[in-house]
């Protein structure tokens, strides 16, 4: 007679395996990858410049990894883009400005979340909506040029403004942490900066300030990169690489092209283009050169110029007498990306077809 497995046994057997399936099921939990969406690129915020009581402002999210979700919530800050609160009711991805934005700056978070969390990160600042009627009103941002390296010099422009005259205008320079949640000023003034050991691994801005006879307005230029030491070292992952480090096979890729005003409405006001490059590893990259040119030719071309620290380049642009001004429109524009001795049809050079949008107002 075959012996019978006793009962006991079996169960006991059934319980191992149960226990041995749940703790493969909790290892494999434990063992996924868990983290929140990292932002890949800051949000923006656009508008038709002028910005006053009843300007549009639409935000961008910018770039993510592994977001599934997003919320908005529009801050109202003071001059210098700090000791922001938050705008009750305004959680979409556009906000009309209004009487009590007067005398402040506004920003946007953008908050990306996905089964493992979430995270925050905030658009700079816009201008700073003027007070009084006549009060300079900022007609276009200030801008950089140069390379965020410790010993390199950075120069600044006012923007353009408008309001009554004369308009005498004031730099600060302002030192920031990586997240720009704080950018306490640093005692430089005048339009060129020399960035300094101290500033190492912050980020550099400048604000301007225009002042007439019946008030002043701030406005703050987009930040650099993380600042690195001379030959490379200290920036971290947030630094440029220069076009000339790029070797076989890397590529100059047209990021990201922001225009503004953005629907155009006017053939008489000047358009700002924004356009930062990287290289195909996601890094920015500084002195690229890059050219754009309307098709068809309904505005000006500039003169292809480098990218700076933030692998930035700022150009302003104006329409001509062809230029179409319809709802539902858009002008295309060719942006490529170049690298200077390169052959036309080769090296690490990229291209994008962009577009910005028409209407009649």
């Amino acid at each position: 007679m075959r012996e019978r497995t006793p009962r006991l046994v079996v169960a006991a057997a059934v319980v191992s395996i149960g226990a041995i399936a749940a703790l493969l099921v909790a290892s494999s939990a434990v063992g996924r990858s868990q983290s929140a969406p990292p932002n890949t690129n800051e949000p923006s915020i656009t508008y038709v410049y002028p910005i006053q009581v009843g300007t549009i402002l639409t935000g961008n999210r910018g770039s993510w990894n592994k977001a599934d979700r997003f919320v908005y919530q529009w801050l109202r800050c003071n001059d210098n883009g700090e000791s922001c609160k938050k705008i009750e009711n305004a959680s979409g991805t556009t906000y009309t400005v209004v009487n009590a934005d007067q005398g402040h700056t506004l920003r946007l978070d953008v908050t990306a979340s996905n089964a493992d969390g979430k995270t925050t990160a905030r658009a700079n600042a816009t201008g700073q909506v003027p007070k009084k009627p006549g009060a300079p009103v900022e007609l276009s941002p200030p801008t950089l040029s140069g390379q965020a390296v410790v010993g390199e010099t950075l120069t600044a422009t006012t923007g353009k403004w408008k309001g009554d005259q004369p308009i005498s205008y004031t730099f600060k320079w302002q030192s920031c942490t990586p997240n720009l949640s704080s950018c306490p000023a640093n005692g430089a003034s005048g339009n060129t900066y020399t960035v300094k050991g101290a500033d190492t691994g912050k980020r550099l801005r400048v604000k301007v300030i225009a002042k007439n006879n019946t008030g002043q307005t701030a406005s703050l230029s987009d930040p650099t990169a993380k600042v690195t030491e001379a030959g490379g070292g200290g920036g971290g992952g947030g630094s440029s690489v220069p076009a000339s480090s790029l070797v076989e096979g890397d590529r100059l890729i047209v990021d990201a092209v922001h225009f503004s005003p953005n629907p155009v409405t006017s053939r008489s006001t000047p358009i700002q283009v924004r356009i930062t490059v990287k290289d195909n590893k996601g890094k920015l990259v500084r002195g690229a050169l890059v050219s754009m040119v309307s098709t068809p030719v309904v505005t000006s071309s500039p003169t292809p110029a480098d990218t700076d620290s933030n692998g930035t380049v700022v150009y302003t642009i104006q329409p001509e007498s062809d230029f179409p001004i319809k709802n539902g429109y858009s002008v295309q524009f060719y942006v490529k990306a170049y690298r200077a001795g390169d052959p036309t049809l080769g090296g690490v050079s990229g291209a994008r077809l962009v577009q910005v949008a028409t209407r009649v107002s």
